[in-house]
């Protein structure tokens, strides 16, 4: 199916409050439309970097580090010794760029679960036989698992989305809706750890460790936060969705839609083979999970870290090998009970597969890592950091309202830099420590971004999911344009945004962990 047709003028939007907000969105996909790929976007910044870090060099801006009591001075990336460092160092400033090698690491295994069909199957199981008034609830938590599968879930989930709800006889707009809003608005909140923990918290630590040279930020830093988000964001999509948008009389398709055929319904329901295989699989699962338990029980254990320690054993400093061989092990076992691997070398096919799937993501990578060399070479970074800490300090602001007017800066953002990654990668040099000079940890600095980044992603036509998912409505109701779907997200997003925000307060007033750390 092609999402790339010209779209229909997009629907007169029947409130003086939807109409400002379309007349924005608007703005914001034109000024978006004349932004470059993020990965030129990265190098004109590094350009930005070298201009500026010779004006501040000669006009000798300096700050004194509150920890060491050092003085912070402005390195001149234009110099000899910078551009012999941009020259000789970009290898290793790709190499060491904490996300690429941890990152690929776990795709390895998931590619190999992907391929094999688990995924598939686990999502169509979790909501092909749910009782009708759980319907949108169990769609939009199934969502929120699906994170695992990465930007394969949009794929997979909102089409099975369509097709449930129309079984179900209800609107299977509404279907596309529930799938696409929930894999989106609640991309960093799941209830199992995903590649997104692995990337952000590689960031995190490299951001982190220009103040602290030994915190790491593991890829567990936010799960607890994670599991409550999950739940939290499926729950008031529901209310939202089934009080509000299933009322709504603009729903119902062109044409009225009989219960799904054969074929449509071979594409949700799973097989007594996949069932067996499914529940096999499971056992395996918490078969993998008792025998890491179970090895690390003893306190002299070799997973254990230094002095018997947990947070610092390998298995938590190795969570990307762990991963990856988890998701590896429950493909294989589900790939050769199926039969879409009848060989072992059907598994390393999957992987190069799967790994070239992984190009767009590297030659970004290639990018940033440059322009985070170059950035922290300078001292910019940690100049920003303490002279922000001091203007904080100096302002006495809670740190709850620091973090909220974070989360509505990077929110802001999200709507025209629309990689989670990238935009993390921009913000975290400055933001993890500079608020972790006025004693907020980088964990809760990477929760608030996590709400912040996911939340939006559902109502910026500058996402390419939010005109696949577009495409997937125009098969029920071909008159669907951008302002269509628009006027469905945007409630549904500002009110997660809300609760979502409150959630993640009243977390950090209380002093809940918001994970391993």
């Amino acid at each position: 199916m092609s999402t790339t047709s010209v779209q229909p003028p997009p629907a007169e939007p029947q409130s003086r409050v939807l109409r400002t907000a379309f007349r924005g969105f608007a703005a914001i996909e034109r000024v978006g439309n004349r932004l470059p790929h993020p990965f030129w976007l990265f190098w004109m910044l590094a350009g930005v970097v070298a201009v500026l870090s010779a004006v501040l060099a000669a006009a000798d801006v300096s700050a004194v580090h509150p920890g060491t009591n050092e003085t912070i001075t402005v390195e001149n990336l234009l110099s000899q010794g910078g551009l012999t460092m941009a020259i000789e160092g970009a290898v290793d400033n790709f190499a060491a760029f904490p996300p690429l090698a941890t990152i690929l690491t776990v795709m390895f295994g998931i590619v190999v679960a992907e391929k094999s069909g688990l995924f598939s199957a686990l999502l169509r199981r979790m909501v092909a036989r749910v009782p009708g008034k759980y319907l949108t609830f169990a769609l939009s938590l199934t969502a929120m698992v699906s994170h695992v599968a990465g930007d394969a879930a949009y794929f997979t989930l909102v089409p099975i989305g369509a097709l449930i709800f129309r079984a179900a006889g209800r609107s299977p707009v509404l279907g596309c809706i529930v799938a696409y809003v929930s894999i989106s608005a609640g991309y960093n909140a799941s209830p199992s750890l995903t590649t997104t923990d692995v990337l952000l918290s590689g960031i995190s630590t490299a951001a982190a460790q220009t103040i602290d040279a030994d915190y790491v930020v593991t890829p567990v830093g936010n799960y607890f936060f994670g599991i409550g988000s999950s739940v939290l964001v499926a729950l008031v999509i529901t209310l939202v969705v089934d009080k509000v948008i299933a009322r709504r009389s603009d729903l119902e398709p062109d044409e009225p839609t009989a219960a799904p055929n054969a074929t449509e319904l071979e594409a949700i329901e799973v097989t007594a083979e996949q069932s067996r295989a499914l529940r096999v699989t499971g056992l395996v699962a918490i078969g993998f999970l008792a025998f890491l338990v179970a090895a690390m029980t003893p306190a002299s254990s070799p997973l254990r870290g230094e002095g018997g320690g947990i947070v610092n054993s390998p298995v938590i400093g190795g969570m990307a090998l762990v991963l990856g061989l988890f998701f590896a092990v429950l493909g294989t076992v589900y790939g050769r009970m199926t039969g879409s691997f009848s060989a072992a070398r059907d598994i390393i096919a999957a992987m190069v597969d799967g790994t070239r799937s992984m190009a767009p993501i590297l030659v970004l990578f290639f990018a940033i890592s440059q322009f985070l060399a170059y950035f922290k070479w300078t001292n910019i970074g940690d100049i920003l950091a303490v002279k922000g800490a001091e203007t904080l300090r100096a302002l006495d602001m809670q740190g709850w309202t620091v973090l909220v007017g974070i989360a509505v800066l990077i929110t802001i953002m999200n709507l025209v830099i629309t990689s989670g990654s990238a935009l993390w990668a921009l913000a975290a040099p400055v933001l993890v420590p500079m608020l972790m000079l006025i004693g907020i940890e980088p964990e809760t600095t990477q929760a608030v971004y996590r709400v912040a980044d996911s939340v939006t992603n559902c109502v910026t036509p500058m996402s390419p999911y939010f005109v696949m998912a577009l495409g997937f409505i125009q098969q029920y109701r071909k008159s669907a344009g951008i302002g269509t779907l628009a006027s469905f997200t945007i409630p549904i997003a500002a009110v997660v945004w809300v609760a979502w925000m409150a959630f993640f307060v009243a977390w950090y007033l209380l002093g809940i962990p918001f994970g391993v750390s």
